[in-house]
């Protein structure tokens, strides 16, 4: 099997549990690894320290899947992952009555690095983000046809991650019947994804804890969901009792599609669906005396470590328009998906913004990601969601 050796004082990480060996890392590769391939991971000692699948050119060039010497990466293997990680959904009540839609593949959350795959009820949806897992898509696929006996089994992977690696995506039914759309269920909400919606795995199910606390807080009160996608704020805030809501997205598909959920759900009327930039609708609610909840949800600002600092003046200048739509009084909620992003960097963007509106933003609550995103505690970069809860007050 081919090696990669470690330098001397980059040892401590992969050894504590980081699933991680970036390039920096390493010393030297041995035995004419190629892309795809399986690798054993050594220290300058040459002890072992995990194995895992090659990625030459990468800044990641290898993320390690196990730390033994003699677990074989194969269809045992995946099958395996694939029950641990079922059993630890169930374990905190994934699927329920209320619930079929989640995410139950997350890639190193779950021991299986560059592998996301989604739950919509009997539909699965995958994401194959490395060429070694990309390399082994067939077993992939039998150990998930054999574990969960889904309808259909849907390719979503990104182009650019498809690209970055180096190989060919798949695309639409891999497995089973066609498909055209995603049903599923999130607290009682029923959702209709069209599948040539082109987020991510179809949905985000990384927020529902932070919708289910957006239903909580919304009773009488006038809400805003800027860059709601399909609305799913907007409909929570709509059962949870508020006076008013407004949801605001550039994309007319994700606001019909919201739409013809919320008819489904019984919400038709009680939400305003609003084609427009989000920025231009914060700004002008701001003039008009502002919403009692306005929950800010942007696309990823900063997509790598070298795009940070630009990052942090789009993040202040949207927390800004955000505490500007606040009321006095009111909450405003601010997030970040962006991994390079750390809870300390939004709350000071959240304190820059605050002042350049000219109010006080107290944090009352922080949140991240739901327990179907599991973070390892060696890998803090996995933690990518954070969230801010703020009252806003008159400076």
């Amino acid at each position: 099997m081919p090696t990669v050796r470690v330098k001397s004082g980059h040892v401590q990480p992969v050894w504590a549990g980081h699933p991680w060996v970036y390039a920096q890392a390493i010393e030297r590769v041995e035995g004419g690894a190629l892309a795809g391939d399986e690798v054993a991971v050594l220290d300058p000692r040459g002890n072992l320290l995990g194995r895992g699948f090659y990625s030459p050119g990468s800044a990641i060039p290898v993320r390690v899947l196990t730390r033994s010497a003699d677990e074989k990466i194969d269809g045992a293997f995946f099958r395996r992952r694939i029950e641990r990680a079922i059993a630890a959904r169930v374990s905190f009540g994934l699927p329920s009555a209320e619930t079929t839609g989640y995410r139950l593949i997350h890639a190193e959350g779950d021991g299986l690095p560059g592998l996301i795959v989604d739950k919509f009820d009997d539909v699965l949806s995958v994401q194959f983000l490395t060429i070694g897992m990309k390399s082994r898509e067939g077993l992939v696929l039998e150990a998930l046809q054999e574990e969960l006996r889904p309808r259909a089994i849907l390719d979503r992977t990104p182009i650019g991650s498809a690209n970055l690696e180096k190989f060919k995506p798949g695309s639409g039914v891999v497995r089973g019947s066609d498909v055209t759309e995603l049903a599923f269920k999130e607290r009682g909400l029923a959702y209709r994804i069209p599948i040539e919606m082109g987020q991510k795995t179809g949905y985000y199910f990384d927020q529902r804890g932070l919708r289910a606390r957006v239903e909580e807080l919304a009773r009488g009160k006038s809400v805003l969901d800027a860059y709601s996608f399909v609305g799913s704020f907007a409909m929570a805030a709509a059962r949870g009792g508020a006076s008013d809501v407004t949801a605001v997205d550039e994309s007319a598909l994700a606001l019909e599609v919201g739409a013809e959920c919320a008819r489904e759900n019984g919400l038709a009327g009680k939400i305003t669906w609003v084609k427009r930039d989000a920025r231009l609708l914060l700004q002008e609610a701001g003039t008009k005396g502002g919403h009692d909840l306005v929950v800010v949800d942007p696309p990823r600002l900063s997509p790598t470590r070298s795009s940070r600092d630009n990052a942090l003046l789009a993040y202040a200048k949207v927390a800004e328009l955000g505490c500007r739509a606040t009321k006095p009084g009111g909450f405003v909620i601010m997030c970040s998906c962006s991994a390079a992003i750390d809870m300390s960097t939004l709350t000071r963007s959240l304190a820059t913004g605050a002042l350049r509106a000219n109010v006080q933003a107290f944090v009352l609550e922080r949140h991240f990601q739901g327990a179907d995103h599991p973070v390892s505690a060696a890998f803090p970069e996995g933690l990518y969601l954070k969230t801010l809860l703020a009252r806003v007050e008159p400076r």
